[in-house]
């Protein structure tokens, strides 16, 4: 079992799936977690999907019916009665007004040292997104992204529209991680793990299965932008590199100075999957808490 010297999770929310804070911090005494960045995910109205409902705080429930998501004030809240366990985090909605003000007023006011969770029905590459970015940047912040993609092909080859999207497509990303170069990006999410494997744009399912083929664009993206990073957290990190053992030792192997340790949830079957691997003790630290604190100290 790997033994790594600390442990950070770079990904996770509070008051949810059925968890107050006090769970969460039960949690991670459990699987030995640090600390952990807790994230925001503000939720408009428009962009409100009641599948979600159930995972969510219910006191935040809009009298019309729809969820406002996971507020700063909860995070703050949370590190209040545990100021040692928690990074916070915000990220404002890029087109509900001024988003890059907000995000700065919240570090000066409230400490917020990470721009996420960046989940919104938004491509990255819009411009009201891409001055937040430069903002996080001016502030010192790795941004954390959530990538659905619009389209997945069917068993047909047809492309079919995917309404629950955030992001748009790997090449939105790349033009952002391009016009932001002083910016660091955490990428996470389907959208974004799907890309590990050459044939992601014909792929249909939303957690594709089976061995990695070669020429994945994750590889071009982490090759090309030394800006971005990514969390091995949730499901899609995790299946990602469970899809194909053998090649996924050799990724963390290749990128492990841009991968960091996260879960999105609770447990410890990324830690459990990890430690099946033959990995260099120097990797596992990286992975498991320096790449999360060298972000921080940018």
């Amino acid at each position: 079992m790997i033994q790594p010297t600390r442990i950070i999770d770079s990904h996770q929310h509070v008051f949810w799936h059925g968890r107050d804070d006090a769970g969460l911090v039960a949690d991670m005494n459990e699987h030995n977690v640090e600390r952990a960045w807790l994230l925001t995910w503000e939720i408009p109205r428009a962009e409100d999907e009641t599948q979600y409902h159930g995972v969510l705080n219910p006191i935040h429930r809009r009298a019309d019916g729809t969820h406002a998501g996971i507020p700063l004030q909860d995070l703050l809240l949370t590190r209040e009665r545990y100021p040692d366990r928690f990074v916070v985090g915000y990220c404002p909605h890029p087109a509900i007004g001024n988003a890059p003000a907000l995000l700065e007023s919240a570090a000066k006011i409230h400490d917020v040292r990470v721009c996420g969770e960046w989940k919104f029905r938004l491509l990255f590459d819009d411009p009201r997104c891409l001055e937040l970015f430069r903002k996080a940047g001016e502030l010192g912040m790795p941004v954390v992204l959530h990538l659905d993609v619009p389209y997945l092909k069917n068993e047909e080859g047809e492309s079919v529209f995917q309404p629950v999207w955030y992001g748009g497509t790997v090449e939105n990303l790349r033009r952002a991680l391009e016009a932001c170069p002083q910016t660091n990006f955490v990428g996470h999410a389907p959208g974004f793990w799907r890309e590990i494997s050459g044939n992601a744009d014909d792929d249909p399912a939303t957690y594709p299965q089976g061995a990695v083929v070669e020429g994945g664009r994750l590889y071009d993206l982490f090759e090309q932008c030394p800006n971005l990073y990514a969390d091995l957290s949730a499901g899609s990190g995790r299946y990602a590199l469970e899809r194909d053992p053998q090649h996924a030792l050799q990724f963390l192997k290749r990128f492990s100075d841009r991968l960091l340790f996260g879960r999105d949830y609770y447990g410890g079957e990324l830690h459990e999957f990890l430690s099946t691997l033959d990995l260099p003790m120097d990797v596992v630290e990286k992975i498991y808490w320096q790449n999360a604190e060298k972000l921080l100290a940018c």
